[in-house]
């Protein structure tokens, strides 16, 4: 069995040059806690582990103009603690807020949990619930991709070798608008969700929603967006509500697991998304 090798290069190019060049498989590292179970386990046996870390853009949160940029190695733990981005995007803080401990959180990255491509990860559905694009390396040079289009299928990715996630970029949050993220698990805490639910809701200055965004996890192969049109135009009333519970369902595509039935995970799906509209919009109204 070959050696395991591991590299922190100290800039993009030699990143991508390690992760071009490797003969086997490599893996990046952004924050390691799915990587680091993975080789433990013997499921993962890379040949490289390239260590994204201490490259400089890939730890940090910053705000822009257009919105806000973050590392694609920044520790969750650190969005969490950022109280403008907090303010911006609870719901994706509430989904990363949601991976393993409060000491896996200090090591646990967006980019890790998005590239595990896992149909449960925590902080996806939010992140494209969100419009985040990601900001990809690699040999060819870079390039913008939706969030949305990164996961593939279980444990693949659109990423092509050498490539890797630099940064991600959320858009402005302006006016009245706000997103929310609920999940639903056997346990009360550190589990693998049963169904997750992102929700990110614009409303006009009569609260009437002008734009809105439902993304469901763990009941599909890949994380999938729910057809949420029932619900534009309305004040989120009862009706409202109920077509989302129904356009929900219909997007589920979920499996039977030792967590969750098919038809358990579909009901469900339908309550996430009327309680975490619901949150949302009162968010969003708040505003």
């Amino acid at each position: 069995m070959p050696r395991l090798s591991y590299a922190a290069p100290a800039s993009v190019p030699d990143a991508v040059k390690l992760l071009a060049g490797a003969q086997g498989l490599a893996k990046v590292m952004s924050g390691g806690t799915d990587l680091l179970v993975q080789l433990r386990s013997g499921r993962a046996k890379p040949e490289l582990i390239v260590d994204t870390k201490k490259i400089p853009g890939m730890m940090g949160i910053r705000e822009t103009a257009d919105g806000w940029v973050i590392g694609a190695a920044t520790p969750s733990a650190e969005l969490s603690e950022h109280a403008g981005f907090s303010a911006a995007y609870p719901g994706v803080v509430e989904g990363t807020n949601l991976i393993g401990s409060t000491q896996v959180q200090g090591r646990a990255s967006l980019a890790g949990n998005l590239c595990n491509a896992s149909p449960a990860a925590d902080s996806v559905p939010a992140m494209i619930a969100a419009g985040a694009v990601a900001v990809v390396v690699g040999p060819t040079g870079q390039r913008s991709v939706p969030v949305a289009q990164i996961v593939t299928a279980p444990g693949r990715t659109s990423l092509a070798k050498g490539e890797f996630i630099f940064e991600f970029h959320f858009p402005k949050v302006s006016g009245k608008q706000a997103d929310a993220y609920l999940r639903f698990i056997p346990r009360t805490e550190m589990d693998i969700a049963v169904v997750g639910c992102g929700v990110n809701l614009t409303l006009d200055a009569a609260g009437v929603i002008t734009a809105a965004s439902v993304v469901l996890g763990a009941v599909a192969p890949t994380q999938v967006a729910v057809d949420a049109t029932s619900i534009v135009g309305s004040k989120l009333d009862d009706a409202a509500l109920a077509a989302l519970d129904t356009a929900a369902r219909a997007a589920c595509n979920p499996i039977n697991d030792k967590r969750g039935t098919i038809e358990f995970r579909t009901k469900v799906a339908g309550v996430l998304a009327r309680r975490a509209a619901k949150i949302a919009y009162d968010r969003a109204g708040a505003r």
